[in-house]
């Protein structure tokens, strides 16, 4: 148990932490008036999970302390994580549903097809659209939650007469796009090693 993959089974605790305070920031406790109080916290257990996600990777490959532990623990983390903070954007409206099925369902649909691929003494590396898909969820997870603990409101905002709840949606739809397209790329790509596996 090495320092990468302490820091990934600590991402998925945090994960799991953070959907705690999230889930409770308008629940029972909200007439305590904690409610801003849970949504900075869960925040900033958000970014210190996304921390971890850029530590592990680096120091297992600096170290090299690359496991197969780490290889089927790590991708799994990453999708707990992105769910966890879609679906917590979703209960307070700020994610449509469609988009947080359309992220999901391909993280999910990739990490099956690099599971394959490991079993296949395959590496199936990020290629450029899979990274800008990356950095865009990166973005709007960011700014969903951002608007979650108050800092500028989606709903209502208006920029030069247009509604920043317009452009929100706009951006979503490139987002949701992107995320199909780059999954598509790596099913097309890789076709084989799943053409095979159906003989």
């Amino acid at each position: 148990m090495n320092v990468p993959n302490v820091l990934t089974l600590t991402r998925i605790v945090l994960i799991f932490v953070f959907i705690i305070l999230a889930a409770n920031a308008n629940g029972p406790i909200k007439m305590f008036n904690t409610s801003h109080l849970l949504r900075v916290l869960a925040y900033l257990v958000a970014l210190i999970a996304a921390f971890t996600d850029l530590a592990d990777g680096y120091l297992a490959r600096k170290w090299n302390q690359v496991t197969d532990f780490g290889k089927l623990m790590d991708p799994l983390a990453d999708k707990i994580f992105v769910a966890g903070i879609m679906l917590i954007l979703v209960e307070y409206q700020l994610l449509p549903s469609w988009v947080a099925v359309v992220i999901i369902s391909r993280e999910f649909l990739v990490t099956g097809l690099r599971m394959l691929a490991i079993q296949k003494k395959t590496v199936i590396a990020a290629d450029i659209w899979g990274k800008i898909k990356t950095v865009l969820q990166m973005v709007m997870m960011a700014l969903g939650g951002l608007a979650w603990v108050g800092l500028f409101d989606l709903h209502n905002a208006v920029i030069d007469g247009i509604s920043v709840w317009a452009i929100w949606i706009v951006f979503l739809y490139l987002i949701a796009g992107i995320t199909i397209w780059s999954g598509i790329g790596y099913f097309v790509k890789y076709r084989t090693l799943y053409i095979t596996s159906l003989g």
